[in-house]
């Protein structure tokens, strides 16, 4: 047996079945350095992938600001404290003077659940509308409503999906296709009236990821939180994986959208790899809720969290790391594009920044998904030392979401490992 095979029989008995790993070879990594993973023969892996790391694996000014702080003092936010306050600070001047009220939390899906149990106090409503494929967390609460495994169970009666607004695989793509995305949320938002539970929010993820890289038409978000509000209830924008600069094109993506949610979730790259995570919300939101409730939690927002939270936005500002993620971005959107003249299997390139999807086909008329394809193309990227992934409802995505001090060189390494990889299948 080999040492991989030795550890993989390890990790099933101790872990049990419900873990998954990636590759049909899995990696036994053991050092990360910026956009590079090394495993533990000393290979070098280029990380086009893992979103959590948002400014480069183990980035040393993340390494040395949580060093600090823990060699000084870790203690939960029921005492005062100054890196706490100014994380806050600095993260809600990245948001509209209307977001002026941080919770911190440790995971996305506890800042989904923050959101939801906020906009239901608010509200008075149980209603949740979300679109389909999404996933926005693993609790009870948010899982129920994460339409990606919903499989046959099935939503709950107070939850209702609608069509994600995807213009080249849903089932609206023409002229009046926005039209026919808003009336499904307007007809969700009526049936959840009908059946007792009113409305009390709508969630979206502002770059639908587990939809496929799906960017909805201009005028969706906005519109959309217009019909929520005039049923009753409050948006939830999603920024757990599109967030901080990732796209390019705004901070915040729906900030490119003409709309100011009522409540802006955060997670995964909050921290750079420390639990962080955090909903973002209008105050007059929370002031009845905090008049009957308390929010505590105990490793959420505490100063090596928030260290490491700071240090990130002072990263991404004084490296310039957004415009570079557009830069780069279109770089390697441009790079694929003259690929796709070559490859048949590249059917459309989704999303901007260092936020890219590859719908991959079997045929461009057609434009029927490559899942197979898609899977093989992957291990034949890691085999090269290139790591990527697939989303979407049929697997047939490639993401490319590398961290955010991919460079132009990281990327041509990309492009000629995908080029090589399409061209060996």
């Amino acid at each position: 047996m080999s040492d991989i095979e030795a550890m993989i029989a390890r990790r099933n008995r101790l872990l049990g079945p419900a873990y998954r790993l990636f590759y049909d070879a899995p990696l036994h990594l053991v050092k990360g350095e910026g956009v590079w993973l090394i495993d533990a023969d000393g290979g070098r892996y280029l990380d086009t992938y893992n979103n959590v790391p948002h400014i480069g694996h183990s980035h040393p000014a993340v390494v040395a600001a949580v060093q600090s702080q823990i060699a000084d003092l870790n203690i939960h936010t029921r005492y005062l404290h100054d890196t706490i306050l100014d994380y806050a600070e600095k993260l809600l001047a990245t948001f509209e003077p209307a977001l002026d009220t941080a919770h911190f939390c440790c995971s996305g899906t506890e800042a989904n659940e923050l959101a939801l149990r906020l906009a239901r106090d608010a509200t008075g409503n149980q209603g949740v509308i979300v679109t389909e494929c999404a996933y926005h967390g693993h609790s009870q609460a948010i899982y129920e409503i994460s339409t990606r495994d919903v499989g046959a169970r099935g939503l709950p009666d107070y939850a209702i999906a609608v069509p994600a607004p995807d213009l080249l695989r849903g089932p609206h793509r023409g002229a009046d296709a926005l039209a026919h995305y808003l009336d499904h949320i307007a007809k969700a938002a009526e049936t959840l009236n009908q059946r007792g539970y009113g409305v009390a929010a709508m969630i979206v993820d502002t770059i639908q990821s587990s939809g496929g890289t799906v960017v909805p038409p201009m005028g969706y978000y906005r519109q959309a939180a217009e019909i929520i509000r005039q049923a009753g209830g409050l948006f939830i924008a999603d920024e757990v994986q599109a967030g901080f600069g990732r796209a390019g094109t705004d901070f915040w993506v729906y900030q490119g959208h003409d709309v100011v949610p009522d409540f802006v979730t955060l997670g995964k790259p909050m921290g750079n790899g420390m639990p962080l995570a955090g909903c973002i919300a209008q105050r007059a939101h929370v002031e009845g809720f905090a008049r009957s409730h308390k929010y505590f939690n105990t490793f959420a927002g505490i100063p090596v969290s928030c260290a490491a939270g700071l240090a990130v936005l002072n990263v991404l500002e004084q490296e310039n790391l957004q415009a570079n993620a557009l830069d780069v971005g279109n770089h390697l959107k441009a790079g694929v594009a003259k690929l796709a003249e070559e490859h048949d299997a590249i059917g459309d390139i989704r999303g901007s920044g260092f936020f890219i999807g590859l719908d991959l086909v079997t045929d461009r008329k057609t434009m029927n998904p490559a899942t197979a394809l898609t899977k093989s193309l992957i291990e034949a990227m890691k085999e090269r030392h290139v790591l990527s992934g697939a989303i979407g409802p049929d697997m047939n995505i490639l993401k490319i979401r590398p961290p955010m001090v991919f460079t132009r060189d990281h990327a041509d390494l990309l492009l000629e490992t995908l080029g090589a990889s399409l061209r060996a299948l």
